[in-house]
């Protein structure tokens, strides 16, 4: 099972002016460097709690369909179900039927069941699960909290910066990071 993003999001959850405004800084010189830090906060982010901040599209691949006929869609919220496709044991691809598979995009993480699951598949990769993630197109469509731990990481990195290499970073994590995040956390029962 592989996850890869295909598309990523067109817009950072925090902008340029807002990350300048919380490191109080009023010239333009380190404005690469403040963007480059605003997509990597939001990719930590991101990492750290399986979720997509703004839309983008991930595709999941599966050499088959678990026996239970349940499948995880481990980055969320799901926004929409783009494409299910089956290639078969000579590789021809196949659309399957929305008919044949269930969503629950409500879940955590998202569960995709196939009714009817597709048969003769090829042995690697038979099956690609395309969707889009994330809680808009905006950055007014993301939780402030996830907003928030993107601007600490922001903060801390930049205050870090000369300290530390770039193959050291990142150096640490601020306090009150995991408490920003931690409604977000998925939690197994083991």
């Amino acid at each position: 099972m592989t996850l890869f993003r295909t598309a990523g999001p067109d817009v950072e959850p925090v902008t340029l002016a807002d990350a300048k405004a919380a490191l109080r800084i009023d010239h333009s010189s380190e404005d690469d460097l403040i963007s480059g830090l605003i997509r990597a906060a939001r990719e930590e982010v991101e990492a750290t709690t399986g979720l997509a901040m703004i839309d983008q599209d991930w595709r999941l691949v599966l050499d088959g369909i678990p026996p239970n006929g349940l499948v995880l869609l481990r980055r969320g919220p799901i926004r929409a179900l783009t494409a299910v496709t089956a290639y078969g044991a000579d590789g021809e691809a196949s659309l399957i039927a929305a008919t044949d598979y269930q969503l629950d995009a409500l879940s955590r993480p998202a569960r995709l069941h196939f009714d009817t699951p597709p048969g003769d598949l090829r042995t690697l990769n038979g099956i690609e699960v395309d969707f889009t993630a994330g809680y808009g197109e905006a950055a007014t469509d993301v939780p402030d909290l996830l907003k928030r731990a993107v601007l600490m990481l922001v903060s801390h990195w930049f205050e870090f910066r000369a300290s530390f290499g770039a193959d050291q970073q990142p150096v640490s994590m601020p306090d009150g990071y995991s408490r920003l995040l931690s409604s977000f956390m998925s939690r197994r029962l083991d």
